[in-house]
Protein backbone atom coordinates (compact mmCIF):
# COMPACT_ATOMS: atom_id res chain seq x y z
CA UNK A 1 0.00 0.00 0.00
CA UNK A 2 1.05 3.46 -0.92
CA UNK A 3 1.16 6.04 2.35
CA UNK A 4 -1.04 8.68 2.06
CA UNK A 5 1.16 12.16 1.74
CA UNK A 6 0.32 14.73 4.91
CA UNK A 7 -2.24 17.58 4.15
CA UNK A 8 -0.39 20.76 3.58
CA UNK A 9 -1.00 22.88 6.54
CA UNK A 10 -2.84 26.21 5.61
CA UNK A 11 -0.55 29.60 5.54
CA UNK A 12 -1.70 31.80 8.64
CA UNK A 13 -2.81 35.09 7.59
CA UNK A 14 -0.63 37.34 9.73
CA UNK A 15 -1.16 41.28 10.42
CA UNK A 16 1.63 42.96 11.97
CA UNK A 17 0.47 46.10 13.91
CA UNK A 18 3.59 48.34 15.32
CA UNK A 19 4.35 52.07 15.75
CA UNK A 20 7.85 51.60 15.34
CA UNK A 21 9.07 50.78 12.00
CA UNK A 22 12.10 48.41 12.86
CA UNK A 23 9.86 46.34 15.08
CA UNK A 24 7.44 46.18 12.33
CA UNK A 25 10.26 44.87 10.16
CA UNK A 26 11.54 42.63 12.37
CA UNK A 27 7.91 40.59 13.09
CA UNK A 28 8.06 40.72 9.13
CA UNK A 29 12.05 39.37 8.74
CA UNK A 30 10.99 36.30 11.45
CA UNK A 31 7.91 35.70 9.86
CA UNK A 32 9.99 34.45 7.01
CA UNK A 33 12.40 32.55 9.26
CA UNK A 34 9.69 30.91 11.39
CA UNK A 35 7.73 30.31 7.78
CA UNK A 36 9.29 26.39 7.43
CA UNK A 37 7.70 25.40 10.41
CA UNK A 38 4.48 27.69 10.85
CA UNK A 39 3.78 28.90 7.05
CA UNK A 40 2.38 32.61 7.37
CA UNK A 41 1.37 34.97 4.60
CA UNK A 42 1.65 38.79 6.02
CA UNK A 43 -1.54 40.54 4.99
CA UNK A 44 -0.43 43.91 5.97
CA UNK A 45 1.75 46.28 8.71
CA UNK A 46 -0.10 49.13 10.03
CA UNK A 47 1.31 51.35 12.83
CA UNK A 48 -1.91 51.64 15.38
CA UNK A 49 -4.96 50.05 15.84
CA UNK A 50 -6.84 52.22 13.78
CA UNK A 51 -4.62 51.61 10.38
CA UNK A 52 -5.07 48.11 11.21
CA UNK A 53 -8.72 47.56 11.62
CA UNK A 54 -8.94 49.49 7.97
CA UNK A 55 -6.91 46.86 6.52
CA UNK A 56 -8.87 43.98 8.46
CA UNK A 57 -12.01 45.41 6.26
CA UNK A 58 -10.11 45.06 3.08
CA UNK A 59 -7.86 41.65 4.13
CA UNK A 60 -9.18 38.86 6.34
CA UNK A 61 -6.52 37.73 8.96
CA UNK A 62 -5.84 34.58 11.46
CA UNK A 63 -3.82 36.25 13.44
CA UNK A 64 -2.88 39.75 14.83
CA UNK A 65 0.60 40.56 16.30
CA UNK A 66 -0.24 43.58 18.13
CA UNK A 67 2.24 45.94 19.98
CA UNK A 68 0.44 47.01 23.23
CA UNK A 69 1.80 51.11 23.70
CA UNK A 70 1.17 52.63 20.44
CA UNK A 71 -0.41 55.96 19.72
CA UNK A 72 -3.93 56.72 18.28
CA UNK A 73 -5.38 53.42 19.39
CA UNK A 74 -3.08 50.80 21.50
CA UNK A 75 -2.95 46.93 21.46
CA UNK A 76 -5.58 46.36 24.35
CA UNK A 77 -8.20 48.85 22.38
CA UNK A 78 -7.79 47.20 19.60
CA UNK A 79 -8.25 43.87 21.15
CA UNK A 80 -11.74 44.81 22.71
CA UNK A 81 -12.61 46.23 18.86
CA UNK A 82 -11.57 43.02 17.42
CA UNK A 83 -13.71 41.10 19.81
CA UNK A 84 -16.26 42.10 18.35
CA UNK A 85 -16.14 40.67 14.89
CA UNK A 86 -18.20 38.06 13.96
CA UNK A 87 -14.73 35.45 13.30
CA UNK A 88 -12.27 37.50 15.31
CA UNK A 89 -8.81 36.57 14.75
CA UNK A 90 -6.24 35.59 17.07
CA UNK A 91 -4.46 37.72 18.98
CA UNK A 92 -0.78 37.77 19.90
CA UNK A 93 0.26 41.08 22.15
CA UNK A 94 4.07 42.09 21.61
CA UNK A 95 4.98 43.80 24.69
CA UNK A 96 8.28 45.26 26.33
CA UNK A 97 6.26 44.76 29.91
CA UNK A 98 8.29 43.56 32.93
CA UNK A 99 7.55 39.77 33.96
CA UNK A 100 4.85 41.41 36.26
CA UNK A 101 2.83 42.36 33.72
CA UNK A 102 3.52 39.10 31.53
CA UNK A 103 2.29 36.87 33.67
CA UNK A 104 -1.19 38.99 34.55
CA UNK A 105 -1.42 38.52 30.68
CA UNK A 106 -0.96 34.78 30.91
CA UNK A 107 -3.13 34.89 34.07
CA UNK A 108 -5.71 36.50 31.44
CA UNK A 109 -5.35 33.48 28.88
CA UNK A 110 -3.63 36.24 26.24
CA UNK A 111 -0.91 35.54 24.52
CA UNK A 112 2.40 37.49 24.18
CA UNK A 113 5.82 37.97 22.98
CA UNK A 114 8.06 39.60 25.25
CA UNK A 115 10.38 42.47 23.09
CA UNK A 116 12.94 41.52 21.87
CA UNK A 117 11.04 38.87 19.80
CA UNK A 118 12.83 35.20 19.33
CA UNK A 119 12.06 33.19 16.24
CA UNK A 120 11.00 30.19 18.37
CA UNK A 121 9.14 31.87 20.66
CA UNK A 122 6.96 33.37 17.71
CA UNK A 123 6.71 29.94 16.17
CA UNK A 124 5.37 28.66 19.29
CA UNK A 125 3.15 31.36 19.69
CA UNK A 126 1.67 30.87 16.32
CA UNK A 127 1.50 27.29 16.92
CA UNK A 128 -0.92 28.26 19.79
CA UNK A 129 -2.85 30.31 17.19
CA UNK A 130 -3.54 27.35 15.29
CA UNK A 131 -5.18 25.57 17.97
CA UNK A 132 -7.88 28.15 17.62
CA UNK A 133 -7.43 29.64 21.50
CA UNK A 134 -10.64 31.58 22.27
CA UNK A 135 -9.94 35.77 22.02
CA UNK A 136 -9.86 37.30 25.57
CA UNK A 137 -13.28 37.89 27.26
CA UNK A 138 -14.20 41.68 27.22
CA UNK A 139 -13.73 41.87 30.59
CA UNK A 140 -10.35 40.50 30.74
CA UNK A 141 -9.17 43.16 28.38
CA UNK A 142 -11.13 45.93 30.31
CA UNK A 143 -8.79 45.24 32.98
CA UNK A 144 -5.88 45.25 31.34
CA UNK A 145 -6.44 48.86 29.75
CA UNK A 146 -4.50 51.32 30.95
CA UNK A 147 -6.53 54.36 29.64
CA UNK A 148 -9.87 54.63 28.62
CA UNK A 149 -11.52 53.79 24.88
CA UNK A 150 -11.07 56.73 22.46
CA UNK A 151 -13.62 54.71 20.15
CA UNK A 152 -16.78 52.95 20.42
CA UNK A 153 -16.80 50.30 17.70
CA UNK A 154 -19.90 49.47 15.84
CA UNK A 155 -20.44 46.31 13.83
CA UNK A 156 -22.03 46.68 10.31
CA UNK A 157 -22.50 44.38 7.38
CA UNK A 158 -19.79 42.36 8.95
CA UNK A 159 -17.40 44.75 9.61
CA UNK A 160 -16.34 47.62 12.18
CA UNK A 161 -17.01 51.00 11.98
CA UNK A 162 -14.74 53.35 14.64
CA UNK A 163 -16.86 56.19 16.58
CA UNK A 164 -14.76 58.93 17.94
CA UNK A 165 -15.57 58.77 21.48
CA UNK A 166 -15.23 62.87 21.73
CA UNK A 167 -17.59 62.58 18.70
CA UNK A 168 -20.57 61.59 20.60
CA UNK A 169 -22.97 64.34 22.10
CA UNK A 170 -25.12 61.80 24.16
CA UNK A 171 -26.38 58.02 24.48
CA UNK A 172 -29.37 56.53 24.84
CA UNK A 173 -31.06 52.87 26.08
CA UNK A 174 -33.29 51.62 23.64
CA UNK A 175 -34.18 47.80 23.90
CA UNK A 176 -31.47 45.85 24.88
CA UNK A 177 -29.25 48.47 22.53
CA UNK A 178 -27.51 51.53 23.09
CA UNK A 179 -27.75 54.70 20.74
CA UNK A 180 -24.39 57.16 20.29
CA UNK A 181 -25.59 60.46 18.84
CA UNK A 182 -22.71 62.59 17.02
CA UNK A 183 -23.70 65.47 14.87
CA UNK A 184 -23.65 63.33 12.19
CA UNK A 185 -25.77 60.21 12.64
CA UNK A 186 -26.94 57.74 15.11
CA UNK A 187 -25.50 54.14 15.90
CA UNK A 188 -26.04 51.08 17.40
CA UNK A 189 -23.86 50.00 19.98
CA UNK A 190 -23.51 46.71 21.76
CA UNK A 191 -23.23 47.83 25.72
CA UNK A 192 -24.79 49.13 28.34
CA UNK A 193 -24.92 52.80 29.73
CA UNK A 194 -23.83 51.49 33.10
CA UNK A 195 -20.60 49.90 31.59
CA UNK A 196 -20.10 53.48 29.28
CA UNK A 197 -20.95 55.64 32.31
CA UNK A 198 -18.29 53.82 34.47
CA UNK A 199 -15.56 53.64 31.85
CA UNK A 200 -16.02 57.44 31.55
CA UNK A 201 -16.63 58.97 34.03
CA UNK A 202 -15.44 62.81 33.21
CA UNK A 203 -16.98 62.15 29.54
CA UNK A 204 -20.55 61.59 30.00
CA UNK A 205 -23.32 62.42 33.10
CA UNK A 206 -26.13 61.01 33.71
CA UNK A 207 -29.54 62.76 33.07
CA UNK A 208 -31.87 59.84 33.93
CA UNK A 209 -31.69 56.31 33.89
CA UNK A 210 -32.13 55.62 29.95
CA UNK A 211 -29.53 58.99 28.96
CA UNK A 212 -25.89 59.97 29.49
CA UNK A 213 -24.94 63.38 27.64
CA UNK A 214 -20.83 64.41 27.06
CA UNK A 215 -19.82 67.29 29.07
CA UNK A 216 -18.56 68.74 26.08
CA UNK A 217 -21.97 68.60 24.09
CA UNK A 218 -23.85 70.92 26.56
CA UNK A 219 -24.59 74.42 25.73
CA UNK A 220 -27.53 75.08 28.80
CA UNK A 221 -29.98 73.93 31.00
CA UNK A 222 -33.64 75.57 30.44
CA UNK A 223 -36.85 74.89 32.55
CA UNK A 224 -38.62 72.43 30.48
CA UNK A 225 -42.34 74.20 29.09
CA UNK A 226 -45.45 73.61 30.91
CA UNK A 227 -48.08 71.36 29.50
CA UNK A 228 -51.66 72.31 28.93
CA UNK A 229 -50.95 75.26 30.51
CA UNK A 230 -50.85 73.92 33.73
CA UNK A 231 -47.74 74.33 35.97
CA UNK A 232 -46.12 71.49 37.87
CA UNK A 233 -45.18 71.84 41.48
CA UNK A 234 -41.89 70.67 40.71
CA UNK A 235 -39.87 72.37 37.20
CA UNK A 236 -38.74 69.78 35.19
CA UNK A 237 -35.45 70.96 33.26
CA UNK A 238 -34.12 69.88 29.86
CA UNK A 239 -30.53 69.86 28.54
CA UNK A 240 -29.96 71.99 25.43
CA UNK A 241 -27.17 70.78 23.15
CA UNK A 242 -24.33 72.71 21.33
CA UNK A 243 -25.23 71.09 17.89
CA UNK A 244 -28.31 69.08 17.71
CA UNK A 245 -31.60 70.66 18.26
CA UNK A 246 -32.75 67.61 20.53
CA UNK A 247 -33.36 68.62 24.37
CA UNK A 248 -32.69 66.07 26.92
CA UNK A 249 -34.65 65.53 29.88
CA UNK A 250 -33.23 65.24 33.38
CA UNK A 251 -35.13 63.21 35.58
CA UNK A 252 -36.22 64.66 38.90
CA UNK A 253 -33.65 62.11 41.10
CA UNK A 254 -30.64 63.13 38.42
CA UNK A 255 -31.29 66.82 38.59
CA UNK A 256 -29.54 67.83 42.34
CA UNK A 257 -26.75 65.61 40.75
CA UNK A 258 -26.86 67.15 36.96
CA UNK A 259 -26.83 70.78 38.50
CA UNK A 260 -24.04 70.30 40.91
CA UNK A 261 -21.66 68.69 37.81
CA UNK A 262 -22.85 71.57 35.51
CA UNK A 263 -21.91 73.66 38.55
CA UNK A 264 -25.61 75.89 38.35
Amino acid sequence: MTATAPEAVAALRVLVVDDEAPARARLRDLLGDVAGQQPNAIVGMAANGVEALRLLDAAAADVVLADIRMPVMDGVELARHLARLPAPPALVFVTAYDQYAVQAFELAAVDYLLKPVRAQRLAAALERVRARRAPPAADVLATLATRARRHFSVAECGRILLVPVAEVRYLRAELKYVTARTAAREYVLDESLVQIEQEFPRSFLRLHRNCLVAFAAVAGVERAAERDGQKEAEPRWEVLLRDLPERLPVSRRQWPAVRQALGL
